[in-house]
């Protein structure tokens, strides 16, 4: 950022390091102080700092800086003083321009210096390569390395200015004068590819414009002199592109100019619409576009003859005979679309050249004339430019669009042809249109005369001989001619062939031949008519009732229904009209309501503006309070320091502020200054004097070095020609006599021609034979492969159904032995289950019977019994215990983990489970080798000890009637150690059996 308390400081701190060299450290102290923000109010010092400014960046070429300098700038003094920022851009283009041309001067082929494609494109590797490697320090380099970057640094000032200055209203007469120097840049050193993207940036320009309509600034298009100058600055760019040959760019910007007006609804001048339909025609005659060449010519006839006063009859008679040969240039037939995309993209351009041409600013269909040559030569007929043509073109037109000659068309046209190649000239009273060239529309009127010669050809003759066609068009070769009718015939303007082996030309189709034949009948019919009316008038006219009456009924429904359609019509009419006016009515609302919006909004706006507004007053007077105490103390200082200058300083009455004794401080260096700069101007003015002696004495010797070297090149030239006039005399005669030589010979060619063909054909017949039966062994043999394979195919085919049906066999026997163990398994498994139920409802019943048994052993007894002998039930405890290891000993049929009933375990019926044994009385209740449910000694495996709930075991073989011996197990006071008998007799066996 600046640190200088004032910006004299710093354009003074500038040329200080300007003085020493160091001019880059100047030019950025200058755009510091630019860009900050605190010098934004605009004073003369600023400018004087650009212009320093500007001459830094012109000098080292830096573009970029100068841009951000002068956007800057801008802000400065867009609201304040506009004018200066004019005067420092024309500096700064006239500086720049300056620079370019004195790098110019020094190059002496300035062609080869600027043999570059892209003034914006960086050096390519391979020029960097070559300037390393090559030795060749000549001139085209040193010229490329002088004149091409001052050269770029113009066009990229060009462009900076044209971007600063855009949509601007206060500067829109400098934008346009940028622009027409920037064009007159690009068409004085053909910078083609700079003028594209020039006409661009104008083109975004007016884009942007349109798009941002709420801009400050903004240009007012509907005013007079806006228009004017966007409107010079868009025919400057077609008048530019037309001379570079950039029809693409003419064409868009004649698009340009039509969206202009359009957008405007105005009208240009007459004078600018002739430079309009002028450059129309060019552009429209390279392109190929014939037609709507024609219609651009007869809206500049018309231009010319009724606003040009000054208008001469030659030159009136030489654009009225453009005008006719353009349209008759036009081809008779129109291109026929393939596809619908293709005809919808034709009628588009149509009704768009329409527009264009017509200069038609109403968008509406209604109002768009459709263009076509009929409707163009009738046009030329009916507003009296054929009138107004020559006698050649008068005669050429009804040559070639009234008159039936198909024998002597091709020489009755020929001499008007030669005679119209000859007219033309320069035309002294149009600005616009240098000269009128008829001599372009010779071979399109040619090709119209052969295309013509052709058809009226085809309605006579049916065959003719290519040789009698040739004669009958002395203007182009046949090979030509054929050509132009594959065209006509292609687009269905004529129907003919061409038959090279029979050297003949066959015209006609069915379908052509009857419609010629209709035609020439209907021909002959009403010229018999005539013939007969005049041999044979009638004497008196008959009534015309009688002719009347037989058509009056069809009459009167034809009427009927054209005024049924005319009252359709007026009603569609009334309904659109109607609708119009509600859009417009509509729209009127959405705008009265867009007008009121936009009317708050500034009302919002100018509330906010006003509150600016006073706060920055009040900002500013503290700002002049505290400068003025400043400016007091100052004083002061002033005043100890100098009583001279303090008297100087102070005036009675004068308001004394802080810049105005600022001012009076640098007055003296001021006009040290001023005078340093007349002394130099004086001196560069006696500069500009010697130069220019100089260059006067020096003139003279040029011109006559000039002459001289005139005078040699002249006579070289006639030497030249002079010798090559020889040689082509020479070369002719050894021509003719090796024509001349080669003729005998031509007998010998035909002789040698027959015996080479006869030969070639003898062999071709024994090629063709050994051919053939080549073929018919090749297909014999092939028919025998196929035999083979096609049993080789049905062994395999056989082999394969046989093993599928083996597999299938194996198959089904596999599933019908899986399904018969299922089964099986299945019955086997129900036995089970129903002999598991069996043996689960025998239980139940045992559980019962050993319930009710239980409730009738443990009745009511008496409490002093409380030993028993146990002898007897003893034997008798294991008997579960055996009965359920008896299955897995005997082997049964059951499974180990089955129970099985004890009606069964004794091998059933046969084999009854053995009696108990009754233990002697003499046994002894007490037993020591058992514990819970062990055997005891001598008892059998059956009789096992069960626990009961109540504390004492049953033996299992009770549950079975009701009566038998029930041992119960009593316990004691005490338990019993180790599970053998007590000596004290904590546990007893008491039997007791009923």
């Amino acid at each position: 950022m600046s640190n200088f308390a004032k910006p004299e400081n710093a354009l003074k701190r500038a040329e200080e390091l300007i003085a020493v060299g160091q001019k880059q450290e100047a030019l950025q102290t200058l755009h510091n102080l630019i860009t900050s923000k605190r010098y934004r109010a605009w004073q003369k010092t600023l400018e004087r700092i650009m212009f320093k400014y500007v001459e830094l960046c012109v000098e080292m070429r830096r573009g970029r800086f100068a841009k951000d300098g002068l956007i800057q700038y801008r802000i400065v003094c867009q609201q304040v003083n506009v004018n200066s920022l004019e005067e420092v851009i024309k500096h700064f283009m006239h500086l720049s321009t300056e620079k370019a041309e004195q790098a110019r001067t020094q190059a002496q082929a300035l062609e080869e210096a600027l043999d570059v494609d892209d003034l914006e494109a960086d050096k390519r590797p391979e020029d960097l390569m070559l300037s390393y490697v090559s030795g060749e320090k000549g001139k085209d380099r040193s010229d490329r390395e002088l004149v091409t970057p001052w050269f770029k640094f113009l066009w990229e000032t060009y462009r900076t200015v044209l971007e600063i200055l855009r949509n601007n209203s206060k500067l829109e007469a400098l934008y346009a004068m940028t622009a027409h120097r920037a064009f007159q840049f690009c068409k004085q050193y053909k910078r083609t590819t700079e003028f594209r993207r020039l006409c661009e940036i104008i083109r975004n320009h007016l884009a942007n414009l349109n798009k941002y309509r709420d801009q400050r600034d903004r240009p007012d298009l509907t005013a007079p002199e806006s228009l004017q100058m966007y409107l010079e600055t868009r025919f400057e760019q077609l008048k530019v592109a037309t001379e570079l040959e950039l029809w693409q760019e003419a064409f868009r910007s004649v698009e340009d100019i039509h969206g202009l007006m359009c957008m405007v609804k105005k009208t240009p001048k007459a004078s600018l619409l002739v430079v309009y339909y002028a450059k129309l025609t060019e552009v429209f005659w390279i392109s190929s576009s014939y037609l709507y060449h024609a219609y651009a010519w007869f809206k500049l006839f018309n231009l010319q003859k009724s606003f040009n006063k000054n208008l001469s009859q030659r030159d009136l008679q030489l654009v009225a005979s453009a005008v006719v040969l353009a349209a008759l240039a036009v081809p008779p037939y129109d291109a026929r679309r393939a596809s619908h995309v293709e005809l919808e993209n034709e009628k588009e351009r149509n009704l768009r050249m329409s527009n264009l041409i017509g200069f038609n600013l109403d968008p509406k269909a209604e109002s768009r004339e459709v263009l076509s040559r009929a409707a163009l030569l009738s046009e030329l007929v009916s507003k009296g430019v054929l009138s107004c043509a020559t006698q050649e073109v008068k005669d050429i037109y009804h040559l070639l669009e009234h008159e039936f000659l198909p024998v002597d068309l091709g020489a009755k046209v020929q001499p008007l042809l030669t005679r119209i190649s000859k007219l033309g000239g320069k035309l002294a009273t149009i600005s616009s249109l240098q000269e009128a060239q008829l001599s372009k529309y010779i071979p399109a009127l040619e090709k119209l005369a052969t295309l013509r010669l052709l058809r009226q050809v085809s309605q006579v003759y049916s065959t003719m001989r290519i040789e009698s066609l040739s004669r009958m068009i002395p203007f182009f070769d046949f090979a030509v001619v054929e050509r132009i009718s594959v065209d006509a015939v292609k687009h269905k303007f004529i129907a003919m062939k061409v038959d090279h082996m029979k050297s003949v030309v066959m015209f006609g189709d069915a379908l052509l031949e009857s419609d010629g034949l209709q035609d020439h009948l209907a021909v002959f019919a009403e010229s018999l008519n005539k013939a007969r009316s005049m041999i044979y008038p009638s004497a008196k006219k008959s009534s015309k009732l009688s002719d009347i009456l037989p058509a009056l009924g069809e009459t009167v429904d034809k009427e009927h229904k054209r005024l049924l359609a005319r009252k359709s019509i007026i009603e569609k009419r009334k309904e659109e009209q109607e609708r119009q006016l509600l859009e417009m009515e509509r729209e009127q609302e959405v705008k009265r309501l867009s007008e009121q919006k936009r009317t708050e909004e500034q009302e919002q706006k100018r509330l906010a503006a006003e509150y600016e507004r006073l706060k920055n007053q009040r900002i500013l007077r503290e700002i002049e309070e505290r400068e003025l105490e400043e400016a007091q103390a100052f004083l002061e200082e002033t005043e100890k320091r100098s009583k001279k200058k303090s008297k100087k300083g102070v005036v009675e009455g004068e308001k004394v502020t802080k810049q105005s004794l600022m001012e009076r401080a640098l007055n003296e260096q001021l006009r040290e200054r001023q005078e340093s700069e007349k002394k130099l101007q004086k001196l560069a003015k006696t500069m500009d004097h010697l130069e220019r002696a100089k260059r006067e004495e020096a003139a003279p010797l040029i011109e006559a070095a000039f002459q001289q070297r005139l005078v040699e090149e002249k006579a070289l030239h006639e030497r030249e020609q002079q010798l090559e006039v020889e040689q082509s005399r020479q070369r002719h005669d050894g021509d003719l006599k090796e024509k001349n030589r080669l003729i005998r010979m031509l007998d010998n060619k035909m002789i040698f021609q027959e015996r080479v063909i006869a030969r070639r054909q003898a062999e071709f017949d024994q090629r063709q034979a050994a051919r053939e039966a080549r073929i018919n062994q090749i297909i014999q043999t092939r028919r025998q492969e196929r035999e083979i394979q096609r049993k080789k195919i049905f062994y395999i085919k056989t082999e394969q159904e046989r093993l599928a049906r083996l597999k299938e066999e194996e198959e089904a026997r596999k599933r019908e032995e899986a399904e018969r163990r299922r089964k099986e398994e299945a019955e086997h498994k129900a036995k089970l289950d129903e002999i598991a139920e069996k043996q689960r409802q025998r239980e139940r019943e045992l559980e019962e019977k050993e319930r009710l048994r239980r409730e009738a052993l443990l009745g009511p007894r008496p409490a002093a019994a409380t030993e028993v002998p146990v002898a007897a039930p003893v034997a008798a405890a294991a008997v579960p215990v055996a009965a359920a290891a008896a299955p897995a000993a005997t082997g049964g049929a059951a499974a180990p983990q089955k129970y099985v009933p004890r009606f069964r375990r004794g091998g059933g019926a046969e084999n009854p489970p053995p009696a108990r044994q009754q233990a002697p009385p003499s046994d002894t209740d007490r037993w020591s080798s058992g514990g819970g449910g062990r055997a005891r000694p001598g008892a059998p495996p059956e009789a096992t000890d069960r626990w009961t709930p109540g504390g004492a075991r049953q033996d299992p073989d009770r549950r079975g009637s009701g009566g038998g011996p029930a041992d119960t197990w009593r316990r004691g006071g005490g338990s019993s150690s180790g599970g053998g008998s007590s000596a004290s007799g904590s546990g007893t066996w008491s039997s007791s059996r009923r």
